[in-house]
Parts: structure tokens; sequence; C-alpha cells
């Protein structure tokens, strides 16, 4: 089974008909391409990073795709506030903020989350209740 998002084409590596679970299938296969489009998006922030297209650290959210998607999906979206660590692109891609915008902060565009000043540790949008990545030092 496979499913298109965006550029994406999201293949299920299996079926999941008799997989025991509380949620209905189309929800788990929902939460499967959120995953994927995270990896996908991480992939793509890999690749211009070693071409120099965006500066500074970043920090990506490869491999922990599973636990934004989990706990993005158990708050009340309009009610609750997201505040993050330093990897926090996963966050608000799932929040539903515009991966265009994202990239864009990454590469310290002005047309970025942040105006270009926030780069990959800093995504803001606040309109979606997400307040960022707050770096540790």
């Amino acid at each position: 089974m496979s499913r298109r998002i965006g550029a994406i084409e999201a293949k299920l590596p299996v079926d999941i008909q008799e997989a025991p679970s509380a949620f209905p299938k189309e929800q788990l296969e929902s939460w499967y391409r959120e995953m994927l489009f995270i990896r996908h998006f991480e992939e793509k922030c890999n690749l211009a990073y070693r071409q120099g297209k965006i500066g500074g650290y970043m920090h990506t959210y490869i491999g922990m795709e599973a636990l934004a998607t989990g706990w993005l999906h158990s708050i009340r979206k309009g009610h609750d506030y997201v505040i993050t660590a330093y990897r926090d692109h996963a966050h608000a891609l799932l929040l539903g903020t515009d991966p265009v915008a994202v990239m864009a902060e990454l590469m310290g565009r002005k047309t970025g989350t942040a105006g270009g000043k926030g780069c990959s540790m800093h995504i803001f949008d606040p309109e979606r209740g997400f307040y960022g990545g707050w770096g540790i030092v």
C-alpha cells in the first residue's frame, strides 16, 4: 500500500490489517506517513547542511520520529503550548508549520519562521502553540 504526501510516496513495509492495536488501521498509517515525512525532511536538511546551505549547527530528529509523532498527538492543539530542546524541526512540522518556512529558517532566510535568525535550534510558530527550541548551552 502506498500514498502520496506532497512529493513523497509513503510505502508501508507491512500490511497493518492484523496488527493488534487500540487504534484503527487508518490512524496507524497516518502516523507512519508523518514519521516518513519527518525522516524525508530531515534527510533533505542533512543534504543542505553538507552543501553549505545551512550554517551553524544543525540537530536532526532522525531516529526519533516516532517520539515526536506520538507525544504531539497526545496534546490538545490550540490549548497546550510546545517548547522543545534544540531538536525542534519535527515538532514544528507535526504542529502544521509550513515546511518551506522551516527550511527557510534553517537557511537563515527572512521568510523563515523566526525571520532567519533562529536557524536550526529555534524554529518558532506561536500561531500553532510552538514556542521553539531552546538550547541548553
